[in-house]
């Protein structure tokens, strides 16, 4: 739940949105509900110690927040969590946080020109301040909004890793650094960030002492006033008790050493949760820092294994057996190295279940071979007005043979189907080619391809007379596959074992077949061996099956005048 830098990084929101087109009232209400929502997940993080929801989910409903804000209130201060009331105090010197980057190019440009550059790890943990004061430890306050803070001075004691002394006899020294939780070989590509973030908050947060917090360790980022070379830093950081930086700070030149480092960090097992890498430069002094003022210092953060972003709309596409699917269109994310921009629910029924409306926020993932995933709902829009769907019951395997406008979806994947590689390998008559001669108004049916003549294809809008003679070439062709591949085409539900052992060559044989000759087959029970009698015997099936058998008498007839 870290929001440091928060308004640095709404360039992300900007990217996935614009505007929601909202009424000041529908705004209202909207607005409400998520604030009303923030503010509970924050009365239970800063107040109760728990986290009720996962960092990357508060983080990106934060960020949307904001958004809202912008659209609709640009006048208004940009939302913050809600500390705790009583015991803020004053950082003796503000937290700034990071500019967040979005990639290698955006780094090299705020690189250039920056010298003694070093790069560390993004620990992924809670930020403080250490203020010491003649060496002795004084104060341990939380990062809070950058100004003010919790004082956690007496719950930080017992944290070994934070030392009581230092040699630095100065009147004062204030540290920044991030509370983390110790790790053992944590792979981050693997392991991800495991929620170490909201369990130091909680050890923090919770009244009595936690078992946690002797688990917990201290990454030193920033020294304000510190010594003015970052590795004269480092070195008197190690020589004060705080040696974890010196291992995991790196001098850089340029942004393709920082990339080596960031993947490198993001391989290899590490002692603390990352969540990216952070370049440093030469700070100016700090009588000058203020929250969200940093040209010092950037992030460039790794791409969350799982991502929250905005349902735009839902379709609901019809597969070749009526099958109704639904897929949501999304406001485009980054997924690992993908860009996407929708993903499958799944059935209609599923839809149904989850209730996904646009405005709908949603969490996604890659599954494997890297399919985007719906993980769940992350957060429901006040407003909801249910999408339009088809019905159920007019689509099934036996419906949609010949074209109507109802029968759009449903007809043109039959047509993908049929022309497809284990079928009858139509090459390069693709989806866009069958949308083409569906719009012309030339296919009737399922197979009134096969009587299209060159000079038909040829008045086709939009198909040069090399591309119609490409498909007539095509269309010709088909009629030389086996028989067997006319039988996958029209959408037997035969199985492929079966399909293979078969023997008839007619569809004459076909039809006389019973439900016993059938269930002789590979894979083929009795409940498989009725639908394929009553797929067969359909009245469309038998007006289809009629047609293929004319258009082979035909080509029969033409072959035979040839010769």
């Amino acid at each position: 739940m870290k929001i440091a830098g928060i308004a640095l990084a709404f360039y992300c929101v900007l990217s996935q949105a614009s505007c929601p087109v909202w009424a000041p009232a529908t705004a209202r209400q909207e607005m409400l509900a998520l604030e009303k929502q923030l503010s509970e997940w924050d009365d239970a993080y800063y107040r109760q110690g728990t986290s009720l929801v996962p960092d990357e989910r508060y983080d990106a409903l934060a960020l949307k927040y904001q958004a809202w804000q912008r659209c609709f209130n640009p006048g208004n201060s940009l939302r913050q969590p809600e500390l705790a009331q009583g015991g803020k105090i004053l950082h003796p010197v503000a937290h700034v946080g990071v500019k967040k980057l979005a990639n290698k190019a955006s780094l090299a440009r705020w690189m250039a020109g920056k010298s003694d550059l070093w790069v560390q790890p993004k620990v992924d943990g809670v930020a403080v301040t250490l203020h010491y004061q003649h060496g002795k430890l004084v104060q341990v306050i939380s990062r809070g909004n950058g100004l003010l803070g919790e004082d956690w001075t007496e719950k930080a004691r017992p944290i070994a890793a934070i030392p009581q002394q230092v040699p630095q006899k100065s009147a004062s020294l204030t540290l920044q650094g991030e509370l983390y939780l110790k790790m053992t070989g944590h792979h981050q590509a693997v392991q991800g960030g495991m929620n170490a973030r909201a369990t130091v908050a909680g050890a923090m947060r919770q009244r009595e002492p936690s078992e946690t917090l002797n688990q917990l360790g201290i990454f030193i980022w920033a020294w304000p006033d510190g010594p003015a070379s970052m590795a004269h830093r480092i070195s008197a950081l190690t020589e004060a008790g705080f040696p974890v930086a010196e291992t995991w700070s790196k001098p850089v030149r340029d942004a393709e050493e920082v990339s080596g480092w960031r993947e490198r960090w993001f391989n290899q097992p590490l002692p603390f949760v990352t969540d990216g890498v952070v370049v440093h430069g030469q700070p100016t002094k700090g009588a000058y820092w203020q929250p969200g003022e940093n040209s010092w210092s950037a992030a460039w953060k790794y791409r969350p294994a799982i991502v929250t972003t905005e349902v735009r709309s839902v379709d609901f596409p019809i597969g070749r057996t009526g099958k109704i699917s639904a897929v949501l269109n999304l406001s485009p994310v980054k997924l690992d190295d993908k860009q996407v921009s929708r993903v499958n629910v799944g059935s209609l029924n599923r839809w149904r279940e989850m209730n996904i409306v646009a405005g709908d926020q949603v969490a996604i993932s890659l599954a494997g071979q890297g399919i985007p995933r719906l993980d769940e709902v992350a957060w429901r829009v006040a407003q909801r007005t249910p999408p339009v769907f088809p019905d159920a019951s007019q689509f099934h395997s036996l419906s949609c043979f010949s074209w109507t406008p109802a029968c759009r979806e449903q007809f043109l994947a039959r047509l993908v189907w049929l022309g497809g590689k284990n079928t009858l390998d139509m090459a390069g008559v693709d989806k866009s080619s069958w949308q083409r001669l569906m719009q012309s108004g030339q296919l009737t049916h399922l197979f009134s391809w096969l009587t299209l003549r060159p000079e038909q294809l040829g008045r086709i809008a939009g198909l040069t007379s090399e591309r119609a003679s490409q498909l007539y070439h095509q269309f010709s062709l088909s009629r030389r596959q086996p028989f067997k591949r006319w039988v996958r085409a029209l959408g037997v539900p035969v199985p492929v074992h079966a399909l293979q052992a078969m023997q008839d060559q007619r569809w004459e044989s076909l039809l006389t077949r019973k439900v016993a000759d059938w269930q002789r087959l590979p894979d083929i029970g009795e409940r498989r061996a009725r639908q394929i009698v009553d797929f067969l015997h359909h009245p469309d099936i038998r007006r289809l099956i009629a047609h293929l058998q004319a258009a082979a008498q035909i080509s029969l007839n033409a072959r035979h005048e040839g010769s």
